[in-house]
């Protein structure tokens, strides 16, 4: 089942009410569904999906969820509507410690998702070797 983007975005907006204020401390660039699938260019196209990010840069700290990454992989996988709610609340979580986390100078969880990613891409490397020449 695929939600529409404006069903997603009224789940996502029930979901970050239901954090502790203090969690939106310094967030001054709030929390962004952009309707867009992105997808992580190390891999084949349709393979891997970023979900979402914590941005902090010239434009302020700020979290941005992609629906059209959400949607690709719920039409893949046929997500029920806890399935959605499931996803978008693990990624907002996870958004949410990364800014915690920047706001403390610790960085564990990027740490964190650097050696998952690196042990995702070797084992994902093993099990679809590259072409000679490609």
């Amino acid at each position: 089942m695929v939600l529409t983007f404006d069903e997603v975005g009224e789940r996502l907006d029930a979901m970050a009410e239901e954090f502790p204020p203090v969690f939106c401390r310094e967030l001054n660039g709030g929390i962004s569904l952009l309707p867009e699938a992105v997808e992580d260019p190390e891999f084949p196209p349709g393979e891997i999906y970023i979900m979402g990010e914590y941005c902090d840069d010239q434009m302020g700290r700020y979290i941005q969820l992609y629906y059209g990454s959400f949607a690709a992989l719920a039409e893949k996988e046929d997500w029920t509507v806890e399935a959605w709610d499931d996803e978008l609340y693990t990624t907002l979580a996870h958004e949410f410690t990364h800014h915690i986390e920047g706001l403390a100078q610790e960085f564990g969880l990027d740490r964190k998702d650097e050696e998952e990613l690196a042990a995702f891409r070797a084992y994902y490397n093993e099990r679809h070797p590259r072409k000679r020449g490609s």
